[in-house]
């Protein structure tokens, strides 16, 4: 998949005042080992984990108490208080005599300068200066203790990407309770499969949101939803659309948020120090085939990876525009705050990235001087077949770095970024999920882009590819597995007190390895390309085959603007099916289809080539935009899809029901 030449190679200055850099600088020097290149670095993280460790806190700042003999002075081996029986998956213990308060690290910095610069699409537009963010926390936490809110307490947020969320979420965290959250365009269900399972004692939602243009009232869900969450104290209702009153006065339980916060003034805000292990957040996989399971991550764990992705590889630096498209649906949106810890200013959107047009977030880096762009892969794509070319209309000069997540970047749409959007820049494509509330390969802004290419592993983590068998492939496609235990490992899941399912979700394929569903081939230039999901992935004739392969090729034709791609059971083995959704005024007739096959034939492989081709007017995804090839699998075979709230689209599923086509 390789060019010839990479896309962007940094320039030594780009390379000289990269964090990355100094880090490296750092560990040479402690250790007094040699590190000539990222593989180097990379095999000493993983081969001392509490030498790395130990040193990621102390060079990342790290507030907090490390604990006896953790401290990263005199050769940082930090010995067993910095990880205890390592060699376990799960059991694992990263610094289990440390204290700290994730809200303490997120609110370091004080000052006048923008803490969190918001957009909604309506064209609300606020700014919270460091001052103004520490104010509104402290009002908040004095709220949540009035309420009696202590610590292990779960809140429940269904709401929309905004400053009253970031501040309510560090409010909570200041505590020491858990923050949990969904956006509320979430169905009344999906809302209910979510926050019914770990018993909130306060609920908060908006008055509403703004999407495509439109004002959305979400009162009556609040409503439906507070009525069956049965061990909610307290409602809170967050003004967007200027009805917070009003709705808070129709719903038993609900205040206003502006009037519950009016009795208290700002001060210092208090953080309890509490253990590593401690828990943070509740995250929800998306997955589409029963009730989420509920994530557990820790504070610690949590912390120390996203500080330690943020600085050495996204290369943040204090005062940097930090931007990612996300809802707090989605575990962007939990790496995105983070980024406070590392004194960059949030820039938060809320609100369609197509409203009014494909312009809208370019739009908001050119005002905003935005340093880091993070979005998703379907954006970048929705974008070049948009027709737009932000290269020739904005000033993207501030923007350092490109990220992309969400689902495979498609070869294409790396020539794009550089082509349409900006020449000099770091395209980090990154790969993780909900299940670590981070990434196990991302970017390295030290180090070339190769087209198609994920970077490299994480620092500290030791990613490979495996066979069936257990056995490291090189340049082959297999298993994403990480061998060794890292700091964000989920705690577990809640109501889950043997750890079964959270053993059965991870460590079941491989004993004592993590085994993370997706994908994998490492490339000649150590970096990874993701092919998709390996539970989507097709095998016919026995012969396992990525999706992601697939889309790469058809969706570089005008007439697509997106595809699906499933393996159907049929006459005793599995065939290939893709399914198209067709620009304006495109039909499906018998010469697209033949070169529909012709170009996955000749840009994958004669393996690929689909058995069946069928139009379909949409593609159901989930609440954070990925395609649902498991949905539709389980439509086309007559299953029930149990979570369908999971999904923005539901009613696009009936579309993959019954289809004659697939009949023969």
């Amino acid at each position: 998949m390789a060019g010839d030449a990479p896309l962007w190679i940094p320039t030594k200055d780009q390379i000289d005042a990269a964090p990355m850099t100094a880090f490296m600088q750092a560990a040479a020097a402690a250790t007094g080992k040699v590190f000539s290149s990222y593989g180097d670095l990379h095999r000493w993280s993983i081969d001392d984990r509490e030498a790395f460790w130990s040193l990621v806190w102390d060079f990342c700042g790290i507030v907090g108490d490390k604990g006896a003999n953790g401290g990263a002075g005199g050769g940082i081996s930090g010995g067993e208080h910095v990880l205890v029986d390592g060699e376990t998956m799960p059991g694992a213990a990263f610094f289990p005599d440390a204290k700290l308060n994730f809200a303490e690290n997120l609110l370091k910095k004080t000052g006048l300068g923008d803490a969190i610069v918001f957009r909604g699409e309506d064209k609300v537009e606020r700014r919270l200066s460091w001052n103004e963010l520490h104010a509104l926390t402290s009002r908040l936490q004095q709220l949540f203790l009035s309420l009696g809110v202590k610590k292990g307490d779960r809140i429940a947020a269904m709401m929309p990407n905004m400053p009253e969320t970031v501040a309510a979420m560090l409010a909570i965290a200041s505590i020491g309770a858990v923050w949990s959250s969904c956006s509320p365009d979430f169905g009344e269900q999906g809302v209910l499969d979510r926050f019914g399972q770990i018993e909130p004692v306060v609920f908060i939602a908006p008055d509403g949101y703004w999407y495509n243009g439109k004002a959305i009232e979400v009162a009556d869900k609040i409503a439906a939803v507070a009525a069956k969450l049965v061990t909610v104290r307290k409602i809170l209702i967050v003004d967007y659309l200027g009805t917070s009153t009003d709705v808070a006065a129709t719903i038993e339980k609900a205040t206003a948020l502006d009037e519950a916060l009016s009795s208290f003034a700002a001060k210092s805000v208090t953080f309890e120090r509490l253990p590593f292990a401690h828990p943070l957040y509740i995250l929800f996989s998306s997955g589409t085939t029963g009730i989420p399971k509920c994530i557990v991550h820790s504070a610690g764990g949590t912390l120390i990876q996203h500080v330690k992705e943020e600085r050495l590889h996204a290369g943040l630096l204090d005062g940097d525009r930090f931007f990612y498209f996300t809802t707090c649906g989605w575990m962007m949106w939990n790496w995105l705050v983070s980024g406070l810890a590392s004194g960059a200013t949030l820039l938060l959107y809320d609100g369609s990235p197509f409203y009014p047009d494909g312009n809208v977030l370019f739009d908001f880096a050119d005002a905003e001087k935005m340093t880091y762009f993070g979005t998703s892969a379907k954006f970048i794509d929705s974008v070049r077949k948009a027709g737009l070319r932000p290269i020739n209309t904005h000033d993207l000069s501030s923007v350092r770095t490109i990220s992309s997540t969400g689902s495979p970047l498609s070869p294409e749409d790396f020539r794009f970024v550089y082509d349409g959007i900006k020449k000099d820049v770091h395209l980090a494509s990154i790969s993780g999920g909900t299940d670590i509330v981070s990434c196990f390969v991302l970017g390295v802004p030290t180090q070339p882009v190769w087209i198609g290419e994920i970077q490299g592993p994480g620092l500290g983590l030791a990613v490979d590819v495996w066979d069936d068998d257990g056995q490291p492939l090189r340049q082959e496609k297999g298993e994403l597995v990480c061998t060794k235990a890292f700091p964000a490992m989920p705690i577990g899941f809640w109501n889950d007190p043997e750890g079964k399912k959270y053993h059965a979700a991870y460590f079941e394929r491989f004993d004592n390895v993590w085994c993370h569903g997706d994908f994998a081939e490492w490339t000649a230039h150590g970096g990874l390309i993701i092919h998709g999901r390996s539970d989507a992935t097709l095998n016919p004739g026995g012969v396992r085959i990525g999706t992601a392969e697939i889309y790469n090729q058809v969706e570089q034709m005008p007439e697509i603007l997106e595809a699906l791609c499933i393996g159907q059971d049929f006459d005793n083995d599995v065939r290939v099916v893709l399914f198209v959704r067709l620009a304006a005024g495109v039909e499906l007739d018998a010469e697209l289809e033949k070169r529909i096959r012709a170009k996955i034939r000749s840009g994958a492989s004669p393996r690929h080539v689909p058995a069946k081709i069928v139009a379909v007017a949409d593609i159901p995804r989930t609440k954070s935009g990925k395609i649902t090839e498991l949905a539709v699998r389980d439509v086309v075979h007559g299953r029930a899809v149990k979570n369908k709230e999971a999904l923005a689209n539901p009613e696009a599923l009936e579309l993959f029901r019954d289809l004659p086509q697939l009949a023969d």
